[in-house]
């Protein structure tokens, strides 16, 4: 199995287009060691075929395929290797990518959830828009741990947990979340029998959940806020990440401390960045605690074979 990070910041990249905070505004003048990073999508392959699957479509799509020919096999006249669209939540910097994708000449393979479903065709209509254009072929994301598979992606099959974290703005159940708003994906190679746990955005590691992540051999997790107050001592935001559905990676409970907790075998890594993040400076003593735990930052265009 073959994980490409298409992207691996939070919504509105690194650097986020109107942001001067340290890390951006040193990205752009180049007084800071950081990689610019485009919204946070990840594409899978198994073993044996290059088809695979798209996780997320974030608004920076287009690019990210120009940046990965192998999801552009150019076997026909128009062609992808994308056999299928899976969505881990409604978030715009997850689901609007998919307008991208229009000129499709038959209708979109799309796997989500009920509420994600919901919100796609009434508070952010990209479903009813993409109607008008290629279609979209909607499976439904179980939440009761059955296993499913996406026809083309070969050898791969996945199983979808729901996660606490947050619906979107728009959704009408914002600050009443509901099981399905966001979940985590294990997915599994069943040639190789080798697994990865998905989850870029969890505000919660319950003891069940801690189990399925002991159980993958890599672990790409919520790495959107170093602190748990990171946007409001930056005057960003009044909310803290908790409060928007984030597990921050420093302090008591937080990311770290679960990650430490993992077998010694599995790989570690973050990604949803956001562009406030410390870690994104590569010469941090935020981004050294991470490499003395053996914890890796997502980066666009990394691979990870397993």
């Amino acid at each position: 199995m073959r994980i490409t990070i298409l992207g691996s910041a939070a919504g509105g990249g690194f650097p986020q287009w109107n942001c001067n905070c340290r890390n951006c505004a040193g990205q752009r003048d180049g007084s800071l060691r950081a990689k610019a990073r485009t919204q946070s999508s990840i594409f899978v392959s198994g073993s044996t075929s290059a088809d695979g699957v798209l996780f997320n479509a974030s608004p920076d799509i287009l690019e990210q395929i120009r940046s990965h020919p192998a999801l552009q096999p150019g076997r026909a006249v128009r062609d992808t290797a994308i056999a299928g669209v899976v969505l881990m939540d409604g978030q715009i910097d997850h689901a609007t990518g998919l307008f991208m994708l229009r000129e499709r000449g038959r209708p979109l393979p799309l796997w989500c959830t009920d509420p994600v479903e919901e919100d796609l065709s009434t508070g952010n209509p990209v479903l009813k828009v993409l109607g008008h254009y290629c279609g979209v072929d909607r499976h439904r994301i179980a939440l009761d741990g059955a296993a499913f598979e996406v026809p083309g992606a070969a050898d791969l099959s996945f199983r979808a947990v729901p996660l606490s974290s947050k619906a979107a703005p728009y959704s009408p159940h914002r600050e009443a979340p509901v099981p399905g708003d966001n979940i985590g994906m294990l997915i599994s190679d069943r040639r190789s029998g080798r697994s990865a746990f998905y989850a870029p955005g969890l505000g919660e590691i319950t003891p069940a959940l801690f189990d399925l992540m002991c159980g993958a051999d890599a672990v790409l997790v919520d790495g959107t806020f170093w602190t748990d107050d990171e946007m409001i001592r930056l005057g960003l935001s009044k909310k803290t990440a908790r409060d928007i559905g984030h597990l921050p990676q420093s302090g008591a409970g937080g990311m770290i401390e679960w990650l430490d907790k993992l077998p010694a075998s599995t790989r570690r890594l973050l990604i949803h960045i956001n562009n406030t993040n410390p870690i994104l400076d590569e010469d941090s003593p935020e981004r050294a605690l991470l490499t003395q735990h053996r914890i890796e930052p997502c980066e666009d265009r990394m691979t990870l074979d397993l």
